[in-house]
């Protein structure tokens, strides 16, 4: 298991290249969107900046330079970008 970083709307994350982006930035503490977790919803559609990743499939909708957090594995250092804020779990939404 090699380490790596993951930059999350600026936030600055320790990963891996054995989990889904999904997971990982759960164990950190961030709680992106997700309905499904096996590609079909599209929910966790983010943006990736910079870096790679290995995708399994998927049935969602992509546009060009996006990726699912649950089923993309980071190969190297990643940068990603979600269009709406991540909440820790420390923190709570306002509606």
């Amino acid at each position: 298991m090699s380490r790596i970083a993951i930059t999350v709307n600026g936030k600055h994350l320790l990963g891996n290249t054995h989990q889904p982006v999904l997971e990982q930035l759960e164990l950190a503490g961030l709680k992106p969107e997700f309905q499904c977790r096996n590609g079909v919803c599209g929910a966790c559609r983010c943006t990736l900046k910079k870096g790679a990743v290995s995708e399994q499939d998927a049935m969602a909708y992509l546009g060009y330079g996006e990726i699912l957090a649950c089923q993309s594995i980071p190969n190297e250092n990643l940068t990603l970008e979600f269009n709406y804020r991540l909440f820790s779990s420390s923190e709570k939404s306002v509606n």
